[in-house]
């Protein structure tokens, strides 16, 4: 209970009181998935299954994805397992598990871990490859390193170690493979190149060595499908990765990057060439089509954005068909199974341009373009088509021939009004990524009249107010929204009916008016009419009510009725009012004077969850005395503003002996 002194107010009656897209050679990558690895170690591509295999050494796993990036199994217990190669057949993905001393077969139709292929006792296999029909591994520790190998046809294969007596190297070698060709790659300052006939059991050595000057830093090679070119991503200066005769080990050529080393290299079955670079403010990843020194397309991973920017020393993957290019990146966010399809083909970026504004079934002209850095075949073709009101997904105008300079153009004449779009598809070919491009045409329609009444109407707390809409002609749809959004954050903009207007053009709801509350009108239009909105805002008192006590009778002074109290009784006035969370009510007093009534400072008191306000007003000790007092809600000052401002009846109070 709180105290009000009539006395104060009397003291201060007198006084004023106020109260309170990519551009054409440059693309971003098609997709990106997060992976659930703490590591990166190898990856490899399954073509038959559609599947991405990656191992994680610190995590001891290989996590499976489909061509998505999507996570579809986990192969556990591989303690520190990193290299991993498939067999050409890929019916399994073998992997390199130091940790248990053993070469893991997984099996690639479950994803599950099929046979495990001890290699001795603290041998740690390192690296893998498949080739000649058996499994081929590095093993062993710093500073000897040396190869082994056994032919997985066996039920129990004996497994063959130090298969070059008196050759061994401090780190592991890379170890890639073709039909019978085995490439041993020494990554490092001093990077070098072996080449193995491994027809037989016994490998045979073809060449050794490197290309002068041409590898230098070698960290990361890759053996083209035919066995018989090799791609260095290597230190060769200037910046560049080095093509190298796998017969003879001579340089061939290099593929030029802008910054830095190239640190990962692929090569997809026709020949094209990717290389990645440690690239965190420059481009990340470059494609060479074969024969070419200059790369036709390259990939950028802008700094600091979700997904990081980076690419994984070795985190280059080709799929068997070509068809997509896989990456593993770091940096921001990551790490992450970056998916890039048509990394092959050239990319295409395709244009249209159509007037800002038309006139609905008037014809307008469209004209589009397509653009690459290699010609498109005479004949190509683009499908257009059209997408408006009365075609949400899309009505085919047919094909247009695409000229020299690849540009086409067409005509149409739009039958539905709005937002009309046009879009320009081309399938792609041999040597051409798809392509599509659109450009939207706002086309006229006729303007539509809505109305809604009761904006600005006034109303008590709680009455069932009907608003009504009223819409004028359309063409088609008479289908009416409206909507109700009460004030106040706590209760949302809700759909009150949805319905076709009668045969007036009315269509009505009935709002409980406890609040402050806009009331919408929506009309989505249709092919030749209009959207349109109205907006009505209507007004809510609060209940606001006041009880007195503690007087001993009442009586009328005039004609007015009044509260006697003893000139020493406290009255007791309790407020109740329509709750809203931290919600006062205005306590305001005037005190008779010399026939004219006079305003005391005002004060706010707190509503009890109850909706209840009980204040004591304290006694002025003398007789003779008329007062009265009135709770009133005020807009924004009560401590909200989810109503309008509403006042209580007055409560006249008299003090007597």
């Amino acid at each position: 209970m709180r105290t009000r002194t009539v006395s104060t107010a009397l003291a201060v009656l007198f006084s004023s009181t106020a109260l309170a897209v990519g551009t054409t050679g440059s693309a971003m990558a098609d997709s990106a998935k997060a992976l659930p690895i703490s590591s990166y170690g190898d990856m490899t591509v399954d073509g038959v299954h559609k599947r991405v295999y990656i191992s994680d050494p610190s995590g001891s796993k290989v996590v499976v994805t489909d061509y998505a990036g999507k996570v579809v199994a986990t192969v556990p217990n591989l303690p520190g397992v990193q290299d991993l190669a498939i067999a050409p057949d890929s019916r399994s993905v073998y992997a390199a598990v130091p940790g248990s001393d053993a070469v893991v077969a997984i099996e690639t139709a479950t994803s599950t871990a099929a046979a495990r292929y001890g290699t001795g006792e603290n041998t740690r296999p390192q690296t893998v490859a498949v080739a000649g029909g058996r499994v081929w591994f590095m093993y062993g520790d710093q500073p000897s390193h040396h190869l082994g190998s056994f032919d997985p046809a066996q039920g129990s294969p004996e497994v063959a170690l130090d298969q070059l007596p008196g050759i061994g190297w401090y780190d592991a070698p890379e170890l890639e493979s073709a039909g019978n060709t085995l490439v041993l790659g020494v990554h490092g300052t001093w990077s070098g190149l072996a080449v193995y006939d491994v027809s037989t059991s016994t490998p045979v050595l073809r060449k050794q060595g490197m290309p002068s000057g041409a590898a230098n830093y070698m960290n990361d090679f890759a053996l083209s499908a035919d066995g018989k070119k090799i791609v260095a991503a290597s230190g060769e200066s200037p910046y560049a990765a080095t093509a190298i005769n796998t017969d003879d080990l001579t340089r061939t050529g290099g593929y030029r990057v802008e910054a830095g080393n190239p640190d990962s290299a692929a090569i997809a079955p026709d020949g094209t060439v990717a290389v990645s670079l440690y690239a965190p403010y420059d481009k990340d990843i470059y494609v060479f089509k074969p024969g070419a020194t200059a790369p036709y397309r390259t990939y950028t991973y802008a700094q600091g954005t979700a997904g990081g920017d980076i690419i994984s020393s070795r985190g280059l993957a080709w799929a068997p068909d070509g068809t997509k290019l896989f990456a593993v990146s770091g940096g921001y966010g990551g790490p992450f199974l970056r998916v890039l399809d048509d990394a092959t083909r050239f990319p295409v970026k395709a244009t249209v341009s159509a007037p800002a504004k038309a006139a609905r079934a008037k014809k307008l002209n469209v004209t589009g373009k397509l653009t690459s850095d290699k010609s498109f075949p005479a004949g190509s073709k683009v499908t257009v088509t059209r997408t408006d009101i009365d075609s949400p997904k899309g009505k085919s105008l047919g094909t247009k021939t695409v000229g020299s300079s690849g540009a086409f153009s067409f005509s149409d004449t739009p039958p539905a009004g709005g937002n009309v779009t046009y879009t320009a598809r081309y399938a792609g070919d041999a040597t051409h990524a798809p392509a599509s491009g659109k450009d939207t045409v706002a086309v006229s329609r006729t303007t539509t009249s809505l109305s809604l009444n009761r904006n600005g109407a006034l109303y008590s707390y709680g009455a069932d107010v009907s608003f009504t809409a009223h819409l004028g002609k359309t063409y088609k749809n008479r289908t009416v929204e409206i909507w109700a959004d009460p004030f106040g954050a706590d209760k949302p903009k809700k759909l009150l009916k949805k319905g076709k207007v009668n045969s007036k053009g009315n269509l009505s709801v009935t709002v409980d008016m406890t609040r402050d509350t806009t009331v919408t009108a929506v009309y989505a239009g249709d092919a030749r009419s209009g959207s349109k909105t109205a907006k009505s805002t209507a007004y809510a008192k609060v209940k606001v009510s006041t009880s007195v006590s503690k007087h001993y009778k009442t009586g009328k002074i005039g004609s007015t009725t009044y509260y006697w109290f003893h000139k020493n009784t406290d009255p007791v006035l309790t407020t109740s009012m329509t709750y809203y969370k931290g919600r006062q009510q205005r306590f305001g007093i005037q005190v008779y004077y010399q026939g004219r009534w006079y305003d005391a400072d005002p004060e706010y008191f707190a509503l009890g969850s109850n909706g209840k306000s009980v204040v004591r007003l304290e006694a002025p000790g003398q007789s003779g005395i008329r007062a009265r007092m009135r709770s009133s809600y005020i807009n924004g000052s009560s401590g909200d503003s989810v109503n309008s401002t509403t006042h209580g009846a007055w409560k006249y109070l008299y003090f007597t002996k």
